[in-house]
């Protein structure tokens, strides 16, 4: 007797197909990006600087240290204050939006549909989604398919901060570890060679976990690194203690 097969329904859901895409990573690789960058580069410059100007060993770990410190909380601070500034947007459109649904329905389901049109969706289809998905969640469908807010891209402040304020440090302690382990005449040139090496690695880890060309992202990060470094010393020079 040949098998008999089973029916299935077509409206049966699919199977899901998962997928982990880079965009889920912007908003803490940018922050530790940046961070981490500014910590070695603000810091390295600041010892060479001081090195520079024939500073005693001492006084240049003080001020790796107060660079290292004061640059972590200026970075968290500063990402927090952007950070809540673009979350109190998203709240004042998403309120405006919520308002807009309670008064005007008719015209924000028109809106919608409009919108899917616009993306090449035929105009009866576009209706009957912009139905659906405002029986669903009509601020969520707004939220997403107007404003253009997602998960990936929400404002979160104090993630935001704590990565910035830690991957400074994390940065910074790079050439604070140099000023302790070699001689005050090698000082410059330690930190600036460790920093330099420090900066193509991560730029290089930056560019693997976002998805770039190494190249383009190691070079990117040691040119400006290096830059900052040779503009600080010459100004080290320049005001040191043989001005």
């Amino acid at each position: 007797m040949p098998a008999v097969a089973r029916p299935t329904s077509a409206l049966s859901a699919p199977a899901r197909h998962s997928e982990r895409h880079r965009a889920s990573r912007i908003g803490w690789l940018r922050a530790a990006v940046l961070g981490a960058n500014d910590g070695l580069v603000s810091t390295s410059s600041l010892v060479i600087g001081v090195a520079a100007s024939k500073a005693s060993g001492q006084a240049i770990l003080v001020a790796g240290v107060a660079g290292l410190v004061a640059g972590a909380m200026s970075m968290a601070a500063g990402e927090y204050v952007s950070v809540s500034s673009q979350s109190d947007t998203e709240e004042a459109d998403l309120a405006r939006e919520r308002n807009e649904l309670a008064t005007t329905p008719d015209a924000e389901l028109d809106e919608l549909t409009g919108i899917y049109v616009a993306r090449g969706v035929s105009p009866e289809l576009a209706r009957q989604v912009a139905i659906d998905l405002t029986k669903k969640d009509a601020l969520a469908a707004h939220a997403r398919d107007e404003l253009g807010f997602t998960d990936t891209s929400a404002a979160k402040p104090l993630q935001a901060a704590a990565a910035s304020a830690a991957t400074f440090a994390v940065g910074a302690i790079v050439p604070l570890i140099v000023t302790l382990l070699v001689p005050t005449a090698m000082t410059t040139m330690a930190v600036a060679i460790a920093s330099i090496v420090t900066l193509a690695g991560l730029g290089a880890a930056a560019a693997h976990t976002g998805g770039a060309p190494l190249g383009k992202g190691i070079v990117r990060v040691t040119v400006w690194g290096a830059l900052a470094m040779a503009v600080t010393a010459a100004a080290g020079l320049m005001f040191g203690a043989g001005g």
